[in-house]
């Protein structure tokens, strides 16, 4: 009990630093903090998905649990990069942002779904183990399924149609966004 008490203990410090790391490297990648908390809105969505997956298989936080929210963070994050770089691809190639976030929304749809899905029937089998080690691999497996579905769903409605918000109260005639070097 101790050790998941001092383990908890540096999760509070381990996941705001690595938020905040995570916050630094996008905002490196993209330089536009609208675009990076754009990107970074996905991780409340995994968030919600993971804490609903827990209350329906009954099941309690603990510290596999919160390395599965790190996990799924990463994804989500990841997801709403390759999507958004899409975006601005194509409004690199001339399109509106209208016709930049259909393209972009086209282009990556499959990937991103796909990947979820290999990942998530990946994750069934440690998500419904009664087996040795059940106790360890459920809450993990059980937070990475429900913040996967959650946040692939909302990426792929919510961040286009916040980067419609975002894009629409500008003119339609600004220069499209440059893409960082990679």
């Amino acid at each position: 009990f101790e050790d998941q008490q001092r383990a908890l203990a540096r999760l509070y410090i381990i996941v705001p630093l690595v938020l905040f790391i995570i916050f630094v490297l996008l905002f490196g990648a993209f330089q536009s903090v609208g675009d990076t908390l754009l990107i970074m809105l996905n991780l409340p969505f995994a968030l919600i998905g993971g804490t609903l997956a827990l209350y329906f298989w009954r099941t309690n936080f603990n510290i596999s649990a919160a390395v599965g929210y790190i996990a799924v963070f990463g994804v989500s994050v990841l997801n709403g990069v390759v999507l958004l770089s899409s975006i601005r691809q194509a409004r690199q190639a001339g399109c509106s942002p209208r016709d930049a976030i259909a393209r972009g929304c086209e282009i990556r749809f499959r990937p991103i779904v796909v990947s979820a899905v290999v990942a998530v029937i990946g994750f069934l089998p440690a998500a419904l183990s009664q087996g040795i080690g059940a106790e360890i691999q459920r809450p993990l497996a059980r937070v990475v399924i429900g913040g996967l579905i959650s946040s692939t769903a909302l990426t792929l409605l919510v961040l286009p149609a916040i980067y419609a918000l975002r894009t629409g109260r500008s003119d339609e005639s600004d220069p499209p966004p440059t893409e960082p070097a990679a």
